[in-house]
């Protein structure tokens, strides 16, 4: 198997989210943000509030928290809901 690590996927950005009312920015892969984008919309809610959610109920940094978010909702979207 071959992975080209080179796709947009990969690709680290900083986006701007509102914990709060408090301007942040995180900085993940296109392909979790693009993920967490998805989940907010199947939940029906926006990208901030599910963002605020995650960061609640963090126990380590928050971009980290959105890809292990993002993992385990893949995994068992139950686990998350």
């Amino acid at each position: 198997m071959s992975l080209d690590l080179d796709t947009p996927a990969y690709r680290m950005r900083k986006h701007s989210v509102l914990l709060d009312g408090h301007q942040t920015s995180v900085t993940l892969e296109d392909a979790f943000w693009d993920a967490l984008v998805t989940i907010a919309q199947d939940r029906g809610v926006s990208i901030n509030k599910l963002a605020t959610e995650i960061d609640h109920a963090r126990t380590t940094n928050l971009s980290s928290a959105l890809r292990v978010f993002v993992l385990k909702s893949l995994k068992d979207p139950s686990s998350t809901a």
